[in-house]
């Protein structure tokens, strides 16, 4: 039944496995590693526990005399244990040596058990009733940590089956049955054998390794839907900022285009000088790679400062504190990440050896954050006229010949003794009707109180 069972689990999940690329087998194989350790661990706690319980015991014969079997089959378990840790620590388990290992923790179980009769000069039916075999469902659960059915069924069927060899030799130990009773006060009383209550042990074994390969199949399912969808949010954090992936994968139904979140906000936008000659100049492929160093650098001030970039467009990117991730000093962050931004591309080459300059434009303003797309492909964004108006301050440093930009109302929100903050003035801005009031900021000037 056993067999049955753990051939059909497992050619379901081989097939199921064959489905999933590569690299989601690969996260579950890592987690398989790491439950081998735990595992490894755990029997190691157990010899202890064995070696701790016959110390403790008293003794019924004096051991300089006497051989003491149960001490070498416990310094044997331990071995093997401390070995196998070693091992699955290194990942260096094969699943040849894991049923190996399936087959020696019973054996060695089995072993001291065995060992009982000897070591306290008692007939052989004495150890059937050692409280010891309990340990036995310790082992074929642990069989459930990997995930895979098919180490639960062996170390069922390994148990099962080693118990009946143990009722064997009581049997061939005792040929004229003396030992055996039917009565079942004498059973308890003795040490008699009691045929049924030993196939009971045998049974209560088989029906545990089937209840949780059962379940294990069960679990087996969700182990791989959760990685599958652990990874897809990983992957989605990867065009999509990392808060709203979270959303996506926590909310309670499936999220829309249209829907959006309306908050306070600083903008940032960021634009590469000269980026049009960088392109006459460069051949594609190392033009890619350079712009891919200066996305990367200046994403690290933005995200130290709590920064979230929303958008790479081309050479320029669009980043917004307070939105989707809650800032109380947005305005000041975005600041000192706009100067942060400047002396990092001050400080380094890209490329080969090329300096790069960036303008930067701040905005601060009500704007709506959420998805924008069809039903079938969505993206996020920050919309908004603050949104656009970032970009148009990015735009006027080529105008004043400055390197950052900022309106007004960030001036304001952020602080204005905190920066090197200087007035430009007011500006007909492309797009806007009424004037606007901007500000210089010199990153070359540490003005933060």
């Amino acid at each position: 039944m056993l067999t049955k069972l753990s051939t059909f689990l497992s050619t379901t999940l081989r097939e199921h496995s064959h489905k999933m690329p590569p690299r989601l087998l690969e996260a579950i194989r890592l987690q398989q590693d790491s439950s081998e350790v735990l595992i490894g661990w755990i029997q190691l706690a157990v010899v202890l526990i064995f070696a701790a319980l016959y110390t403790l015991a008293p003794k019924t014969f004096t051991e300089e005399a006497e051989f003491a079997p149960v001490p070498w089959a416990l310094a044997a378990y331990f071995m093997f244990t401390v070995i196998r840790l070693t091992l699955a620590h290194n990942k260096r388990l094969p699943d040849w040596l894991l049923y190996v290992s399936v087959v020696a923790d019973i054996t060695l179980l089995f072993g001291l058990i065995w060992t009982f009769h000897i070591q306290y000069d008692q007939p052989a039916s004495f150890y059937l009733k050692a409280p010891t075999l309990l340990y036995v469902f310790i082992f074929i659960s642990l069989r459930a940590l990997r995930f895979e059915v098919r180490f639960v069924a062996a170390a069922g069927a390994v148990a099962a089956v080693g118990w009946l060899l143990m009722m064997l030799y009581v049997v061939t130990h005792d040929p004229q049955g003396e030992m055996i009773t039917r009565d079942y006060v004498q059973y308890m009383t003795s040490n008699s054998m009691l045929l049924g209550a030993e196939f009971d042990k045998v049974i209560s074994i088989l029906m545990v390794t089937t209840i949780l390969a059962i379940a294990l199949h069960r679990a087996r399912g969700l182990l791989v839907q959760s990685v599958v969808e652990s990874t897809a949010a990983r992957d989605l954090s990867r065009f999509v900022p990392t808060e709203v992936a979270q959303q996506l994968k926590s909310s309670d139904h499936e999220m829309l285009a249209g829907e959006g979140e309306v908050q306070q906000t600083t903008v940032l936008f960021a634009d590469v000088e000269k980026f049009t000659t960088l392109c006459e100049n460069m051949p594609p492929t190392e033009l890619i790679n350079t712009l891919n160093e200066f996305c990367t650098a200046v994403a690290e001030p933005i995200e130290r400062f709590g920064g979230v970039i929303n958008q790479f467009q081309g050479d320029a990117i669009l980043a917004s504190f307070n939105l989707p991730k809650a800032d109380e000093d947005h305005a000041a962050n975005a600041v000192r990440a706009a100067i942060a931004i400047q002396k990092v591309l001050s400080s380094r080459t890209f490329g080969d050896g090329i300096s790069l300059r960036s303008r930067i434009g701040v905005n601060t303003g009500v704007i709506v954050g959420g998805l924008v797309g069809t039903s079938d492909r969505l993206s996020y964004t920050v919309l908004g006229d603050d949104v656009n108006l970032a970009a148009r301050l990015e735009q006027l440093n080529k105008q004043y010949g400055t390197q950052i930009l900022v309106s007004e109302s960030t001036y304001r929100l952020a602080g204005p003794d905190r920066f090197a903050f200087k007035r430009i003035g007011e500006v007909k801005v492309r797009g806007r009707q009424a004037d606007t009031t901007i500000y210089m900021v010199d990153p070359n000037v540490s003005a933060e109180n």
